[in-house]
């Protein structure tokens, strides 16, 4: 049932010493009192793992993330370790292997080219196969194009948490972004619905006007919720992710239409399976806490 949600995440939770059991003690009003010392300490070392460079390991998507998770352990945007992630996440924009680059007659028409799409990151060179890719949130992407979508959406999250809106290739990536969702009208756009959730979920993050996007696709979402609270061919944890940065009413309400779908996926130990067990779990407990408070 929903509403024992709540009470298996917190003991799933317990004193657990990660960022995400941290962020879920202070979701939950909980903090522990050693908290604040093991988030500096979890901070250090995730910071001293970056190469002098940027870099986690020369990696976009471990980069990408680790802007994520020293911002939520409370890194400063204006620390010495953000800023060198942020400039070698930002040398990956414009460079070889970004999604929409090249042209042909089709693409052009559908205005998924590189003639309308710019300031997208790029994960790898073109020659370079990614898939399949795991992002953080347990998403598997198999098809090449949505996964290099999916990944400049997760990196242009980071810059804008990291204070970048302003940055010229990142307003052009939102840009290109809000101009993408103007054709998502439907699942059955030429866009996976998972890489429309990550494209939300990005324009979401980037605030007015660029959020406006994402809260009028949300009747789009709310046509493929099944009667179980899950939605048709998308993961139901990205996308309770992507409607709580919308944070609109209509958003709240689909979150709360899912609670059933997350009770029935959760186990006895509160978790929600093997794959990326402590981040959905995290994603599960705001969803079912934000879904208690309404709007």
């Amino acid at each position: 049932m929903s509403q024992e949600l709540v009470p298996r995440l917190s003991l799933y939770f317990g004193a657990e010493p990660s960022r995400p059991a941290i962020l879920a003690r202070l979701a939950l009003g909980r903090p522990g009192p050693g908290d604040p010392d093991l988030a500096l300490g979890l901070r250090e070392r995730l910071a001293a793992e970056l190469r002098p460079d940027g870099s986690v390991r020369g990696a976009s998507l471990p980069t990408m993330w680790r802007v994520h998770e020293l911002l939520d352990l409370g890194e400063p945007s204006d620390s010495r370790p953000i800023r060198a992630a942020v400039r070698w996440l930002g040398a990956l924009q414009g460079r070889s292997g970004a999604f929409g680059e090249g042209c042909d007659k089709q693409r052009h028409a559908r205005r998924v080219c590189e003639h309308f799409l710019v300031g997208f990151f790029s994960p790898a060179p073109p020659e370079q196969r990614l898939t399949p890719v795991t992002l953080p949130n347990g998403k598997v992407f198999r098809a090449e194009p949505a996964a290099r979508f999916a990944l400049s959406a997760l990196a242009l999250r980071a810059m804008l948490r990291a204070g970048e809106s302003s940055r010229p290739a990142v307003r052009r990536h939102l840009e290109s972004l809000a101009r993408l969702a103007e054709q998502w009208t439907g699942w059955a756009s030429a866009f996976a619905p998972d890489a429309i959730v990550a494209g939300m979920h990005a324009l979401a993050e980037a605030g007015p006007p660029w959020s406006d996007a994402s809260h009028r696709l949300v009747p789009m979402v709310a046509a493929r919720q099944g009667q179980d609270g899950g939605w048709i061919d998308a993961d139901v944890f990205p996308m309770l992710d992507m409607l709580l940065a919308v944070g609109s009413p209509d958003a709240v309400s689909l979150v709360r239409r899912a609670l059933p779908a997350l009770s029935a996926r959760q186990r006895a130990d509160g978790s929600f399976g093997a794959t990326a067990q402590q981040e959905r779990a995290l994603i599960g407990l705001r969803a079912a806490l934000r879904a208690g408070r309404g709007t």
